[in-house]
């Protein structure tokens, strides 16, 4: 499978933007897909991720109820929605996709692909 991350921008604090993760593959839905970021000068760290149905995710804590995450199977798809942006959300967002349905696993070196990153920079 190949994943395309689209849809990063320039947004002010407090504003939302919704980042899409196009899958190459039918069998996206055997994939968990999760959300991961880097911001300058920092590790790159997990975000959100969604199971093979996509009934069940997970999140970092500080985005807990800010961002959701969802997908379409049928249509290969995930869509973070981000909302109420803070500047240090400025970031690289990557999405990836991992083989099973470990949706809890936070460890980026589970997943096995990764789309290029979009960027995502809020204003203050």
């Amino acid at each position: 499978v190949q994943l395309q991350a689209s849809g990063g921008g320039l947004v002010e604090a407090g504003g939302s933007l919704s980042l899409s993760c196009a899958a190459s593959r039918r069998t996206f839905s055997g994939y968990v897909v999760g959300w991961f970021r880097q911001a300058a000068g920092k590790e790159r760290e997990f975000v959100a991720a969604i199971s093979n149905g996509g009934g069940s995710t997970n999140y970092k804590d500080s985005v807990k109820g800010r961002f959701t995450i969802s997908r379409d199977n049928a249509k290969n798809t995930v869509t973070l929605r981000m909302n109420t942006l803070t500047p240090e959300d400025t970031a690289v967002y990557y999405c990836a996709a991992m083989r099973g349905n470990s949706w809890w696993q936070t460890d980026l070196s589970r997943y096995d692909v990764w789309g290029q990153g979009t960027l995502v920079t809020v204003s203050s």
